[in-house]
């Protein structure tokens, strides 16, 4: 079966730490580039980050960068995105998806993204 899964969202204090994975099943998730995304209630859905699938290249939200650290585990058919430092306003849900390619240009566009997985909640709150 095709699809992405993320996983390790939960509830977290301010300042704190969480680690959220997006691993694959039925294709090589190194082919692709992939990207985090979030949606708070209210809100739309906004680029967070993405990994180049071509080169070490990362893409940050101005808000998290310093944060937010994003690293693939080939071995594992998986994409982390590291969260440090929480705060209230990152809150949301989070996704994980696929494009061919991602870069200064066309990282943060949804539109570029084709293949998503349903997501893991974050909640940051003391």
């Amino acid at each position: 079966q095709v699809q992405l899964v993320e996983s390790g969202g939960g509830l977290v204090k301010p300042g704190g730490s969480l680690r959220l994975s997006c691993i694959a099943s039925g294709f090589t998730l190194d082919t692709y580039a992939v990207g985090w995304f979030r949606q708070a209630p209210g809100k739309e859905r906004e680029a967070v980050s993405c990994i180049s699938s071509t080169s070490p290249n990362t893409y940050y939200l101005d808000s998290v960068k310093g944060r937010f650290t994003l690293s693939r585990d080939s071995a594992k058919n998986a994409v982390y995105l590291q969260v440090n430092n929480v705060k209230p306003e990152d809150t949301a849900n989070y996704s994980c998806a696929t494009t061919w390619e991602c870069d200064i240009s066309n990282w943060y566009k949804r539109t570029e993204y084709s293949f998503w997985g349903k997501g893991t909640q974050v909640t940051v709150s003391s």
